[in-house]
């Protein structure tokens, strides 16, 4: 669906984007993370042909960035992180606009569609400068589907959004999810984007890593498992320690803490062997790291 060789763009001297190859599946939402200036907007805009490449090749949806630019554009939908609306105009009147620049079939069909869809058919007359911010993202993601796109570009779609207008647009992208259109998430939210996407690539200028958020934890802090047990730990760590699969193991009051690589093949005889030392086993869960160490990691280290 998409898919870049070596992508490199210039402001200058200032090298924005460094080397990009990378590959975006059909279905798939890819989040791009990175610190400011990262290259994550930059990318965006040469893959939805509102900038050229320095050097290097895109392909999106089957069409060569440079060369098909028209077909890319009539197939893509972005939603910038600052979109701009023509404030004196209804809701109503501007999604017609664009859809009418898009060449839209039914362009009043397609408004009330995504203006019921995102809650503001009630407020279709009003201007669109008396909008809040969130009502504001909320219209501009529906100017960005108007068309019906394959692939659709975000850019902070929940930034400096309320909690309930943010949840609104979180799962308002889950559904595009479930209807099979390839989304690419630009966000500094790294809870959204560990909820939200089937893959993540973390940028700083150069693309430093392409994973599954659980992937990426496992690959950079292992799987640490938790016992609860009933009394003292450190009496069982030599037992524990014997144990083939057992990786690392340390005592905390309570708590055996082990880090393995399969927790689900393991823990079974993990339980056995602890039983038959005379632990009691209150119950186990898994300690899991959050994706926003994972990305402190990376990009700290990087």
């Amino acid at each position: 669906m998409i898919q870049t060789e070596n992508l490199t763009k210039r402001f200058g001297d200032v090298l924005a984007v460094d080397d990009l190859s990378l590959t975006v599946d059909e279905g798939e939402v890819f989040g791009f993370l990175g610190p400011n200036g990262a290259g994550k907007t930059t990318t965006v805009r040469m893959l939805t042909c509102l900038i050229g490449p320095t050097s290097g090749s895109a392909v999106v949806n089957g069409h060569v960035v440079g060369r098909e630019n028209t077909a890319i554009r009539r197939t893509v939908g972005i939603l910038t992180e600052t979109p701009g609306m023509y404030d004196s105009l209804s809701a109503e009147y501007n999604l017609e606009l664009y859809a009418r620049l898009y060449e839209v079939g039914d362009p009043k069909a397609a408004v009330e569609k995504y203006l019921r869809m995102l809650g503001l058919w009630e407020r279709r007359a009003e201007d669109v400068g008396t909008f809040s911010k969130g009502m504001r993202q909320k219209l501009a993601i529906a100017r960005a589907l108007l068309h019906e796109p394959r692939i659709l570009f975000l850019d902070e779609p929940t930034s400096a959004l309320d909690p309930e207008s943010a949840l609104l647009i979180r799962d308002f992208v889950s559904g595009l999810r479930k209807q099979g259109r390839t989304i690419v998430l630009c966000t500094h939210n790294l809870d959204e984007a560990d909820r939200l996407c089937d893959r993540i690539g973390v940028f700083k200028s150069r693309l430093l890593v392409v994973d599954t958020p659980a992937r990426l934890r496992s690959q950079l802090f292992g799987r640490k498992v938790v016992f609860h047990l009933r009394g003292a730990a450190k009496p069982f760590v030599d037992s524990v320690r014997a144990l083939p699969f057992s990786q690392e193991v340390r005592a905390v009051d309570n708590k055996l803490v082990l880090t393995l690589d399969d927790p689900e093949a393991h823990n079974p005889d993990l339980v056995r062997a602890l039983v038959g030392v005379g632990a009691d086993i209150q119950f186990v869960g898994e300690l899991r790291r959050s994706l926003e160490d994972v990305y402190l990691q990376l990009v700290r280290s990087s």
